[in-house]
């Protein structure tokens, strides 16, 4: 049993470290308070749209759109189409995109198992051979800094795909890489798009 004398020096030994830790536990909380802020600030800074591209420069639009159109109506199935918008999209982080064709996707039958399971379309049995080739093209054209479209991969997709459907194919994740940059660069508002029934397939497929 601790004698008055002992405590006494105990506590003055043990105070100043719980005066530090209590700073430090202060410090902490500022900290994760400024952080909060900074988030909500910049979140607000990253949603508001910088300026509206569409009437800048419509004529460029139409141009991007002109190629939609042609893709609406080329040789690869739009459900492929969707999922390689989709995946480029996530590699980008195109908020705007990626809550577009998801629910492009959707309005068309794709199932949720296989939206929510694209990220990591290589660890399951959802996707078909054909699928899963366009997706390894679609990664490496994505990421064509890093991978240079290897002769693998291309082996791989060009046994799926005729000529006309590879090239078809990487038009469409030309197109949606740009869309990407030009959604991202000018922070187009994202949400407020809607799949509308009465809609070409062309106007449906656009972005």
């Amino acid at each position: 049993m601790l004698d008055l004398e002992t405590f006494i020096s105990m506590q003055k030994l043990t105070r100043p470290l719980l005066d530090l830790i209590e700073a430090m536990a202060e410090e902490v909380r500022r900290e994760h308070v400024s952080g909060d802020r900074a988030n909500e600030i910049s979140s607000k800074e990253f949603t508001m749209q910088r300026f509206n591209y569409t009437k800048v420069s419509p004529a460029a639009l139409q141009a991007m759109l002109g190629l939609e159109n042609y893709l609406a109506k080329s040789s690869i199935e739009h459900s492929l189409l969707h999922l390689v918008k989709m995946r480029a999209s996530q590699i980008n982080g195109c908020a705007y995109c990626l809550d577009m064709h998801s629910k492009d996707a959707r309005a068309e039958g794709e199932t949720e198992q296989r939206l929510y399971t694209l990220d990591a379309w290589r660890e399951t049995p959802f996707f078909s051979p054909r699928e899963r080739a366009a997706l390894e093209w679609t990664e490496s054209l994505t990421l064509i800094a890093q991978t240079h479209a290897p002769d693998d991969v291309y082996a791989q997709v060009r046994a799926e795909f005729s000529e006309q459907e590879l090239a078809d194919l990487t038009l469409a994740i030309v197109a949606i890489n740009g869309w990407n940059r030009i959604s991202i660069g000018f922070r187009t508002e994202v949400g407020t798009y809607q799949p509308r029934k009465h809609l070409s397939a062309a106007a449906v497929a656009a972005r």
